[in-house]
Order: structure tokens, then sequence, then C-alpha cells
């Protein structure tokens, strides 16, 4: 009689097989931490975007600019590990991740989007440039991610880790751009980001991509309103989001994780004075 009663899972997600080619080893450097920040003056920020643009600002869209803050006041943490040392990258990308169904089997998968310089682009900008990518990607007409996503189906799961292992070393590794081959360039960017306020979560942390090169990922919870004392010490009701952090120690420590946690404050504190006041043609950058 066997230990426990099982079946095999015969079809797999594209992300469930790059999953199981990912991680095997709980011995890695991941750090954890959060930060929870006052999201009041950004959720109004966005409202009155929306009103003065017409277009559908959000939180989500918001971390893609507050990232080009960030490296911006700390390049040491816009890094890789290559050739056993770090080596700074000279662009500032943010990768979202994205929900799909996958269009063969009917699964839900997940995919991303690359927000390429976002210190160089303004809010309406990426919030184009980020809505487009994702209506493609949802339906299956990215041309470059399907690619990439069909090279692995027919791959055998004990040989997705080695795969994958392979495609990091020569576009990381040796540098080579293989978009001839269906490989985008640096595909996951200088930092991560899931919105796990969408599934209703406030807090997650999300495990390091060894493949990736990514020496950071946030996961962005649910807003909650919570009752704090005001400056007069009545209660009053706030609006709170908690950004769940997971970085490599290889290349972040907690020097740079205060500087970063600092640019994030005051990004959500006044996002007026750090993104310029919203309006119906913003100058590039802004």
């Amino acid at each position: 009689m066997c230990a426990v009663e099982m079946v095999k899972k015969s079809e797999l997600s594209s992300f469930r097989k790059l999953a199981l080619g990912s991680w095997r080893t709980v011995g890695d450097p991941s750090v954890y931490g959060s930060l929870d920040v006052d999201c009041g003056p950004a959720l109004r920020y966005i409202a009155d975007f929306r009103a003065a643009t017409g277009q559908r600002l959000t939180v989500t869209h918001l971390m893609a600019k507050v990232m080009g803050h960030v490296y911006a006041e700390m390049p040491d943490a816009n890094a890789m590990l290559r050739g056993g040392g770090i080596w700074l990258r000279k662009e500032v990308s943010v990768f979202f991740q994205v929900a799909m169904e996958d269009p063969d089997t009917g699964q839900i998968d997940l995919s991303g989007v690359t927000i390429r310089g976002p210190d160089k682009k303004s809010m309406r900008e990426i919030v184009a440039e980020f809505e487009q990518a994702a209506a493609r990607v949802r339906a299956g007409k990215d041309e470059e991610k399907e690619a990439a996503r069909r090279s692995f189906r027919p791959v055998p799961n004990f040989m997705v880790g080695w795969l994958l292992d392979l495609v990091s070393w020569l576009i990381y590794g040796l540098n080579l751009d293989l978009r001839w081959a269906g490989l985008p360039r640096d595909p996951f960017g200088s930092v991560m980001v899931t919105n796990i306020g969408t599934l209703g979560l406030e807090e997650a942390y999300v495990p390091l991509l060894p493949y990736s090169r990514v020496p950071l990922l946030i996961a962005v919870g649910a807003v909650r309103r919570v009752l704090e004392p005001g400056d007069d010490g009545t209660p009053v009701i706030a609006e709170r989001l908690r950004l769940s952090a997971t970085f490599d120690h290889r290349i972040l420590d907690g020097a740079h994780a205060a500087t970063m946690a600092k640019v994030v404050r005051r990004c959500f504190a006044d996002p007026v004075a750090a993104f310029g006041a919203p309006t119906e043609s913003e100058p590039a950058g802004a």
C-alpha cells in the first residue's frame, strides 16, 4: 500500500513547467521585507489623472514610475550577477507579471509586460504602452512572448531547468542578443512587480527566479482602510498599501533597501512633486 494516493498531473501550463525547472533547492540568498505606505495621496493623484487624461492609471502603472525614481537615486541596485561579478545595467526596465489564459490549453498561465526606460517616459506614455502590451499578451498576439512560450511546451519536464540555465547563460553570461531566435532582449529587466492586490491579498513574498538575473521582486498588496491617530490624536481613516519585497542578498543589502524605501515613501507621499501634476498633455519624462 502506498503512503500517499496520487495521480500525476498530465497537463501543465507553460509557467508551471518553468517553475518546476527553476527552483531545485531551498538554499538561496533571498532576503524578505515589507514597506507599509500611506497611499491616500497616490489614490487622489490617480483619480485626478483619470479625470484629466481619460486614461485608466492604476497603482501598477504608478510603480513603473516609482521604480524609475528609485534607480535614479540608487543606480547600484540596477544590477545583475554575471561571471562571478556584479554588473550594472545601463537601462532601467520594469517587468510586470500578467495573468492570461493559454489559447491552446485554456489553462490560466502567467506572462508579462516589460516597460523599458520608465524614468524617461511620462505617466501617459507608460499607461498607454502597458495597456497595449498587456492586451497583446492576454490575446496571445505578442509574437515574441508567444514564440518563447511555445518553445518550452515540447520540452520534457526534467530538461526544463537545464534549458533555462542554458538560455540564461547565453543571454546574460555571453550577453548575446537572441531576438532572431525568438528570445527577448533582457526579458525580465531590473525589477519584477506583481500586483497581488487584484487577487484580494494584502501581503505575499515572491521567490527569486535564478535564471532571470533579477535581484529584486515586489508584490503590491491590496489597499486597506485602517484607523490611525491624526495629527491632533483624533482617529482618522487612512488608506494603506503594503509592498512586499524579496531581494538577492548577493547584490542588495540593508543600505540599498533603506535608500530605496525612502524614495518609495516620498513618491507615494507627494506624487505631484514626484511625477508632476496630471494634465491633458504631460511633458515627456514627467
